[in-house]
């Protein structure tokens, strides 16, 4: 079942009725991706590789909270209040930070699941609230929590702003706005999913995430590459770029490194793809003498 649309309209939702908030909302993982696809094409833009996996089919909007809506927490009152009305559902042990709305028939099927993410730990150092690895808990509280992502240091750098519209109404006024990750960004957070998951048989042993790094550096423009070589200079001491970089050069640093064969068994990944050329841009942007300048 293609969800796309249903995610489209889900997110539609949810920014109608917040639109007098400025929540500026980021999105992440793979409708991130097919939002950027979308964008990419539609404005004819070069990219680093020509050919791009198939599109795949998610049911999760990763929803990223700018850390200062999480600061002043009276500005999620609106998002919190919005989830509520529109039936969403907490996820057990994951309370406050990932909600699901049921399909039609009450179940699974046409599934909506929301997960509120944010910027660094390190974000909110002498910030009045509490944190976690798992949590940034706001104060006052209003219901709502946020996952940090630790590996997403330039996550408010360089933004990509996108219109959102309901595409397949001709009478519709509705189009508002969310912003993309720059796709420095991206890859860093994808290469510790990656990493996280590649073990685990619920999560498909890491295969889409393997596949979203070769999408997201695919689609990345002139202008958008030589900028990631900017930030990872401007991070290069930070441990998370040295993780990031051992990351990059033990699993996708050749065809047979274990990332790589995983990229090559998700049934998005089509034999014409240019994962010689990923290979080597990925170690481009991620060189092992970051690793030995460091020792």
């Amino acid at each position: 079942m293609d969800v796309m649309p249903n995610l489209r309209s889900a997110l539609l939702e949810l920014l109608d009725a917040t639109r007098d908030n400025n929540l500026r909302l980021i999105i992440g993982g793979g409708y991130g991706i097919y939002l950027k696809r979308e964008y990419v094409r539609q404005h004819g833009i070069r990219t680093l590789l020509r050919e791009w996996p198939e599109a795949r089919s998610t049911n999760d909007l990763d929803l990223f909270l700018r850390p200062e809506l999480l600061i002043d927490s009276a500005r999620l009152k609106p998002l919190a209040l919005t989830l509520r009305r529109l039936r969403y559902r907490v996820v057990p042990g994951a309370e406050k930070y990932q909600f699901v709305k049921p399909g039609p028939a009450g179940g699974r099927e046409g599934s909506i699941k929301i997960d509120l993410l944010t910027g660094p730990q390190s974000r909110f150092r002498n910030a009045p609230l509490q944190v976690d690895e798992r949590r940034v808990r706001p104060r006052p509280s209003v219901d709502l929590h946020a996952h940090p992502v630790d590996e997403a240091l330039t996550l408010e750098d360089d933004l990509l702003p996108i219109g959102i519209d309901e595409g397949n109404r001709s009478d519709s006024t509705l189009r508002t706005e969310v912003f993309l990750p720059h796709p420095f960004t991206f890859t860093m957070m994808k290469l510790f999913a990656f990493r996280d998951r590649m073990t685990d048989k619920d999560k498909e042993y890491g295969r889409h995430h393997a596949l979203d790094l070769y999408a997201i550096l695919a689609m990345t423009s002139e202008v958008e590459w030589y900028r990631a070589l900017e930030l990872r200079e401007m991070h290069r001491a930070d441990p998370a770029i040295l993780e990031a970089t051992q990351i990059a050069k033990r699993y996708f640093s050749s065809l047979n490194s274990e990332g790589m064969l995983r990229m090559r068994e998700s049934p998005y990944c089509r034999l014409d793809l240019q994962l010689d050329d990923f290979c080597r841009a990925l170690q481009e942007l991620f060189p092992p003498q970051i690793q030995s300048e460091t020792r």
